[in-house]
C-alpha cells in the first residue's frame, strides 16, 4: 500500500536527522543566547523578519527548522557572525 510506503519515508527522514540532533540543539541554544544578548523578544525578531509571531518560538523549540535565508537574517539581526552559531567551541 502507498500508505505504508509513506510511513517508511517519514521514518527514513527522521533517521537521517538523528545523527545531527546534538549539533542542531547546540545551534538552537546559540540562537536563543544571541537573541537574549541582543535584548530582543521572540515577537520582536519575528516582526523584524515579517513573520508570524509564533515563527521564532517554533524555531527555537525545534518544532520548525531554520532555513539558510532565515539563518542569514537572524545572524544579521543579532549582529553575530555565522561562525558564532556553527562553531563547535563554547
Amino acid at each position: 500500500m502507498k500508505r505504508a510506503k509513506a510511513a517508511e519515508t517519514r521514518k527514513s527522514r527522521k533517521a537521517r536527522t538523528v545523527p545531527y540532533q546534538v549539533t542542531y540543539d547546540t545551534f538552537l541554544m546559540r540562537l536563543i543566547e544571541a537573541r537574549e544578548h541582543a535584548g530582543l523578544t521572540q515577537r520582536d525578531v519575528s516582526e523584524k523578519m515579517h513573520m508570524a509571531h509564533s515563527f521564532l518560538s517554533k524555531c527555537e523549540t525545534g518544532e520548525r527548522r531554520v532555513d539558510v535565508i532565515e539563518f542569514l537574517q537572524l545572524a544579521k539581526i543579532y549582529s553575530k557572525p555565522l561562525d558564532y552559531f556553527l562553531s563547535d567551541e563554547d
